[in-house]
């Protein structure tokens, strides 16, 4: 579960830069006027590392998404593929390069980028196919760990990525600089197994970003909005020609208002927005007393800023609006009523109510899904007759194809019986102090806030072994899934580092198998704490909340071919 490690700190500005370097490089061999064909899960993480403005610097003049068919017109002398090794991708490139028009003149060049490695199976795949001659270049890019903001990295890989530890000797290797030259600054490194803590990705988050997650979903940064909101209010127009297409938005810390308030509990955002409106009224207020000449160029000098500040607000307080209006509603009100039931251990042995009442009224599978996993997890697993009753009453309302999620939820340990008989979470519960009754959502004192009660059993584990460490929990650590060990490096004396008098140690939490948005915020107030001693940088395989985690397990079927 975790290993103390030395390690030299992930400067992310130079990751980003180190990713750039590898892209442009690529890019260079492929001499002449260029369009990328995208395999389009890439296209949000490429963005991470690389504008287009870059891209254009290269000679890359067009971009298509990869489908099946004839590739489209372009006037460029290289086409350049950028995909993961998927034998299905494989097929649609087989497909583009057999349409092309061998009669075409002057006749373009293939190549293609695997991400984030070369595959022998595609390879051999494309040979027997007959194209893999085509390829000019065949090179693989490195998309390991993306910089998303200051202190969070992730994989984005759709499955949980296990060797963790080659990745990072590999990303040690292909930075500038001899090895022995960097001073390590991790003091620790903690690996989480998803599987430690099952229960944190099924609760609703609470913060203002993991709202946002759990209601529009974050992509690469990115989260697209109902439009009507963000309309331009003109007088006299009502409500016509009001724009149709999503508002797209990036969400990260160099946004200073969004930094602000990211990680509060979303009862505390609506009181800082109107302290900024207030503020920023008066700012542009000034401009009435600005007199001199001088006065006046200074006013002028600030409005850039002062306008950037006023339109970010008004897209916070309609974002805000729009999460109210979820948030006050009965059924959501419901919802986290059963789930904080759950998490403070009242009636978690028996069938609910509440769950009961949403099959009968057909509510959405994943909703369900979530708060039978959440009572499970919560009761070291289901009574036999409870389990089995839920099973049968999921399959008659939403159909038996799905008995192949419930069969890949089991597997997970999400979805489970109560084998031995007895329940260890509220043990865990009181030793971690997981849910606290008198929690403070304006004025945080303590993790459980990013829920409202709840704090994230990961988060406390990473708390615990800042101070006082783990030796405390021993109990506890041996009830949670798979194996805790602790390994020391050792490190040559000249790179031992000397730490200053008030400096915080820097513990890297790589969660494996995915984080969400309140773990990252419970991690950030631990950070911030002002007698905590520890600065948290995370980085994970990928960013998820309950419904893309529990989407993940679900089974796909295809329609029969009949």
């Amino acid at each position: 579960m975790a290993a103390h490690l030395s390690s030299g700190r992930v400067n992310l500005t130079a990751l980003r830069e180190a990713g750039r370097r590898e892209l442009r490089e690529f890019l260079d061999k492929c001499a002449g006027s260029k369009a990328i064909v995208w395999d389009e899960y890439l296209t949000g993480p490429f963005g991470l590392i690389a504008q287009y403005s870059l891209l254009k610097e290269h000679e890359v003049e067009k971009m298509f998404t990869l489908k099946p068919g004839r590739l489209p017109q372009a006037d460029v002398k290289n086409i350049i593929f950028f995909v993961r090794p998927k034998l299905e991708l494989m097929d649609i490139i087989t497909d583009n390069v057999l349409r092309e028009d061998r009669g075409r003149s002057p006749q373009r060049d293939f190549h293609i980028l695997f991400v984030p490695r070369r595959s022998l199976l595609c390879e051999q795949w494309l040979k027997e196919q007959g194209v893999l001659g085509s390829f000019i270049h065949r090179e693989q890019y490195s998309l390991d760990l993306i910089p998303f903001d200051g202190d969070l990295l992730s994989m984005e890989s759709e499955s949980a990525f296990k060797h963790v530890a080659n990745m990072m000797i590999r990303m040690k290797r292909e930075f500038p600089g001899s090895q022995n030259s960097i001073f390590p600054v991790f003091d620790t490194l903690l690996l989480l197994d998803r599987n430690v803590d099952l229960l944190t990705p099924l609760a609703t988050q609470l913060t203002y970003e993991g709202l946002i997650d759990e209601i529009y979903g974050i992509q690469n940064t990115y989260v697209k909005l109902p439009p009507e909101k963000f309309a331009p209010k003109k007088q006299g127009e009502g409500g016509k020609d009001l724009p149709t297409e999503p508002k797209k938005l990036q969400l990260n810390s160099a946004e200073e208002l969004y930094a602000e308030i990211r990680d509060k509990n979303f009862n505390a955002v609506g009181s800082v927005l109107s302290k900024k409106a207030k503020i920023i009224s008066a700012a542009f207020e000034e401009r009435h007393h600005a007199k001199t000449v001088g006065e006046i160029k200074q006013f002028v000098s600030q409005l850039p800023h002062m306008q950037a500040a006023r339109s970010s607000l008004a897209n916070h307080t309609s974002i805000a609006e729009l999460i109210k209006d979820i948030t006050t509603s009965e059924d959501f009100f419901d919802n986290l009523t059963v789930e904080q039931e759950f998490m403070s251990g009242i009636d978690t042995d028996k069938v609910n109510n509440y769950i009961e009442d949403c099959i009968a009224q057909k509510h959405p599978l994943i909703k369900i899904l979530r708060l039978v996993c959440l009572q499970s997890v919560c009761n070291s697993g289901l009574k036999q007759k409870v389990l089995d009753h839920y099973k049968k009453e999921i399959l008659q309302t939403y159909g038996y194809e799905h008995i192949l999620t419930l069969n890949n939820l089991e597997k997970a340990g999400l979805l489970k019986s109560q084998t031995s008989g007895r329940n260890n979470y509220p043990t865990i519960r009181k030793t971690l102090r997981l849910w606290m009754d008198d929690v403070n959502e304006q004025n945080p004192n303590d993790i459980s806030y990013v829920y409202s009660g709840y704090a994230p059993l990961s988060v406390r584990l990473a708390q615990l072994l800042a101070r006082p460490g783990w030796r405390s929990i021993e109990e506890v650590l041996k009830m949670l899934p798979g194996p805790h060990f602790e390994e020391r490096q050792q490190l040559p004396t000249g790179l031992q580092k000397k730490r200053q008098h008030g400096e915080n140690r820097v513990t890297l939490v790589f969660f494996l198998g995915g984080v969400t948005y309140a773990e990252i915020a419970a991690l950030r107030f631990l950070s911030q704490m002002e007698d905590g001693g520890t600065e948290y940088v995370i980085a994970t395989t990928k960013l998820i909340n309950g419904t893309s985690w529990i989407k993940s397990l679900m089974e796909k079927l295809e329609p029969a071919p009949f």
